[in-house]
């Protein structure tokens, strides 16, 4: 059976397999066959990548050839499609683009009637159908109603400011990043009262996450700080997450934006047993200064799915990612960049203070290698390894912490270590990165293996 989901839907080069024309009809066959309705309705959107429309077409002549009923909502962020997919009572959402990627890749993101990411089960099933090779009609796809729900999508997030919340006067940059909210963005911002800079809201289907958005902020620091903004938001490029700067131009990730808004929902007594959930990735001072407040960090494996799974089973209400996937299960089944900048103003105004006090979370140095390797055992059973592994423990002491996993799609070994002291984590990740080439590094081959380097905060 061919493997067609990954972490976080089918993504791949467009117009080439998985998302060719018969394979991306087939999808909207399958789709439209598991799910329980008779005549399923689907609501379908996409980010601005130009072949977005091919592959919307391709879906809705799948759906209409089994009896479904499609529904576009053209360029609409994820979160987006995955609220109203919910709120108008659609049996199932489907986004269709490939988030940070540039624009010759996309992707087929779903999402059941909850607004919830696709189960393993349904995937597995449309994997299934899709192999079986179905017929794959040649008719052109029938026109398809198209909804202007933008304004309903909008209104939900304004309305997460609560009631007789005023947000003070701020200016502000929004780097649209030529995607998925590049109208609703803006209008948003400017609706609550914002001065707003927009940046990167000239999508033409090919300049999407080019030299912008939440992977390139270059020119949006640049912009906070030449024009004296508050502060400074990127989006990427369909919308479910973002970063921001402060009004120096410094950057502040998910990991800083966890912090601060749960801190005001501790104080509101709306934090659900004073507990956040974040993936491992996120920085050790994050779990230091949630708990100086009395907060516990639950962490899941990367991926946003699975901080979401983890907050559903613990009924936790927020959690998210240091990448800026940060998701308020108030208001929302996934991450939500426009959502989340609307609490971080909320609680800006709340609290009276400036983005830039309020902000602040320093992150304890990090080191990560890369080491090529040949065979992909567990690490606690190569005995070199495992030593390297105990000292480093002992001597950090509960002042950092050591992250060890194999990348899933390459030969190697990604070390990771945190603690107080850059010098001090340097040596011992050179210690462990010594007894892993030592045990099951790949013979000389040539590869350079990366050298230690302090990440960036959404490395």
């Amino acid at each position: 059976m061919a493997k067609l989901f990954g972490t976080d839907g089918i993504r791949g080069e467009a117009y080439a397999p998985p998302l060719d024309r018969p394979t991306v009809v087939r999808v909207g066959q399958a789709l439209a066959k598991q799910l329980p309705a008779e005549a399923p309705q689907i609501l379908i959107g996409r980010d601005t990548r130009a072949s977005g429309p091919d592959i919307e077409s391709w879906l809705t002549i799948g759906i209409h050839s089994v009896g479904g009923l499609p529904t576009s909502a053209g360029v609409a962020p994820t979160p987006a499609i995955a609220f109203l997919t919910r709120q108008k009572t659609f049996d199932a959402g489907v986004v269709i683009s490939a988030s940070h990627n540039p624009y010759q890749d996309n992707g087929i993101k779903i999402f059941s009637a909850d607004g919830v990411k696709s189960s393993e089960a349904l995937e597995k099933a449309i994997e299934t159908a899709v192999d079986s090779h179905a017929h794959v009609p040649e008719a052109e796809s029938t026109p398809t109603p198209s909804l202007d729900l933008e304004s309903l999508y909008s209104a939900h997030v304004e309305a997460s400011l609560g009631d007789g919340v005023r947000l003070p006067k701020l200016k502000i940059a929004l780097d649209c990043a030529n995607g998925a909210g590049y109208r609703v963005g803006p209008k948003l911002l400017m609706s609550v009262g914002l001065d707003v800079l927009s940046l990167y809201d000239e999508p033409n289907g090919e300049n999407i996450n080019r030299d912008c958005g939440s992977t390139a902020m270059e020119r949006l620091t640049s912009v906070v700080v030449d024009n004296g903004c508050d502060l400074g938001a990127a989006l990427d490029g369909d919308g479910d997450r973002v970063l921001l700067v402060d009004s120096k131009g410094r950057l502040v990730d998910g990991d800083a934006v966890l912090l601060l808004c749960a801190r005001r929902l501790k104080k509101e007594g709306r934090l659900t047993d004073d507990t956040v959930v974040a993936t491992v990735m996120s920085n050790m001072a994050l779990e230091v200064a949630l708990a100086d407040d009395g907060i516990q960090l639950i962490r899941t494996q990367v991926g946003d799915k699975f901080v979401a799974h983890e907050m559903k089973q613990r009924h936790v209400v927020v959690g998210g990612e240091q990448s800026g996937h940060i998701i308020f299960s108030d208001y929302a089944s996934t991450g939500d960049g426009l959502l989340t900048l609307m609490q971080v103003l909320r609680v800006l105004a709340l609290e009276e203070r400036s983005f830039d006090d309020l902000s602040r979370l320093e992150p304890f140095p990090q080191v990560l290698v890369n080491v090529r390797v040949s065979s992909q055992p567990d690490v606690d059973q190569v005995p070199e390894i495992a030593r390297a592994i105990e000292v480093a423990e002992k001597q950090l002491a509960g002042r950092g912490r050591i992250l060890i996993r194999y990348s899933g799609t390459e030969p190697l070994l990604r070390i990771m270590m945190e603690g107080p002291e850059k010098a001090e984590i340097a040596s011992l990740t050179q210690s462990i990165r010594t007894a892993v080439e030592e045990s099951i590094g790949a013979a000389n081959d040539g590869t350079p293996v990366v050298e230690p380097k302090q990440s960036k905060p959404n490395d």
